[in-house]
């Protein structure tokens, strides 16, 4: 740390205060991308899983799977939520979420008696339940997971999101640490030993996801700001009151009719349905507000008399709330269809990559410091061995997040 603050002269009389800042930056470099490796790699991992989690829920759940529908077809909202309403073990039908993709039916989301939540899956042409699924389902359990480590929102987001300073630090120092770093996009890799590969797939990885690096850390830190207080003001509503819970699902038709006819445009996304917390319908979804969540363009309308109550245009927030509104878009890559998924994917899987070779670049080091030839077997060892102290912080969070499944699978309270 001496040579950050001191000159120090060279035999041409020159000074070279260069060489302490350089090893200054490197230090810092190597300290964020080291001391949280394992945190941050299962972070990114659960993260990258998460952007193709309904994907998965599709494979694991065949009551999931529909026909290939059109794609300008209607979606049938009312028999949906009238054939939810009659399924056996259903007490209320909270929401309905539109199909991800053409061959996925709409997932309802109901509650039983015991106020249990899980899913059922209808067609979304004819309305038929064609069966029913967990609340802990894969896209569930990994959003959890990445999102807040399944500790209340108030201590798990803020864990997470500060990993979007660290990964932002790491992306500042390489820039500085990494001479020339353009000229990384074409580089080949060498195989002369495992330490120089993993340093050459490090920085491969590195300069192609820089775009990448950047938008994760700053959606990252994005959340980690509104955890502290800094959210948003919240989106117009309709002030309501708690009402008595509706014994059942009242006629949607007339309601659907005034919402699409006062919102004709609306390409509805989620249906929230009548419960004690509202008495009114609302729905949710695109228009023409781009890279905002489907909650911005809302209509409100009364079921018992399909009176709109209010509607709300995402173009019409103010900065601050459009900021908030398009975090999630970018994070997960939902704004594109699979044409955005597919990318945030792979170059999520290239983002846990980067965080395992840099730790495992680490460890080769170490290896050969102490005399030792560096193997890849090393590598993996000594991501945990040369890690004394942190390694502990990142194991006891991640055990944390599968200690506490059992509250998120069982509904505990």
């Amino acid at each position: 740390m001496e040579l950050a603050r001191q000159s120090v002269p060279t035999a041409g009389g020159r000074s070279q205060p260069r060489a302490g800042r350089a090893r200054l930056w490197w230090t810092v470099h190597q300290w964020v991308g080291l001391k949280l490796s394992l945190f941050l790699t299962f972070i990114l991992f659960t993260g990258t899983l998460a952007v193709v989690s309904a994907e998965i829920d599709w494979l694991l759940q065949p009551s999931l799977r529909v026909s290939p529908v059109a794609a300008d077809a209607q979606i049938n909202w009312t028999a949906i939520a009238r054939n939810a309403a009659r399924y056996p073990g259903v007490a209320r039908v909270q929401g309905m979420e539109a199909p991800t993709a053409s061959a996925f039916a709409v997932k309802v989301t109901v509650s039983d008696r015991a106020d249990k939540l899980f899913y059922l899956h209808a067609h979304p042409v004819s309305g038929e339940i064609q069966g029913q699924a967990p609340w802990a389902g894969a896209q569930r359990i990994l959003r959890n997971l990445h999102r807040h480590l399944n500790l209340p929102t108030r201590i798990g987001v803020p864990i997470v999101g500060l990993l979007g300073v660290l990964l932002f630090v790491s992306l500042v120092t390489s820039l500085v640490v990494y001479k020339k770093w353009w000229r990384g996009f074409t580089k080949p890799l060498r195989s002369r030993d495992a330490r120089t590969w993993w340093g050459d797939f490090h920085r491969l990885l590195g300069v192609w996801s820089l775009w990448f690096i950047a938008l994760i850390a700053i959606t990252g830190i994005w959340y980690f700001a509104e955890s502290l207080g800094l959210d948003a003001p919240p989106l117009p509503r309709v002030k309501t009151e708690r009402v008595a819970q509706p014994e059942e699902v009242p006629d949607l038709g007339r309601a659907f009719a005034a919402a699409r006819a006062a919102y004709p445009g609306l390409k509805v996304q989620h249906v929230l349905l009548a419960g004690e917390d509202s008495p009114y319908l609302q729905l949710h979804g695109d228009y023409k507000a781009v890279l905002v969540r489907p909650r911005s363009n809302t209509i409100w309308v009364d079921p018992a008399t399909a009176q709109v109550l209010l509607v709300t245009d995402g173009r019409d927030l103010n900065v601050h709330q459009r900021i908030s509104e398009m975090a999630d878009p970018l994070h997960f890559g939902s704004f594109g269809g699979y044409w955005t998924k597919v990318p945030w994917f792979l170059f999520g899987l290239a983002l846990t990559g980067l965080s395992l070779s840099g730790a495992a670049i680490y460890s080769l080091r170490i290896a050969r410091e102490r005399g030792g030839k560096p193997t890849l077997a090393q590598a993996f060892v000594g991501m945990w061995r040369d890690n004394p102290r942190w390694r502990w912080i990142s194991a006891s969070l991640i055990a944390i997040g599968f200690a506490l499944m059992p509250v998120l699978i069982f509904q505990l309270d």
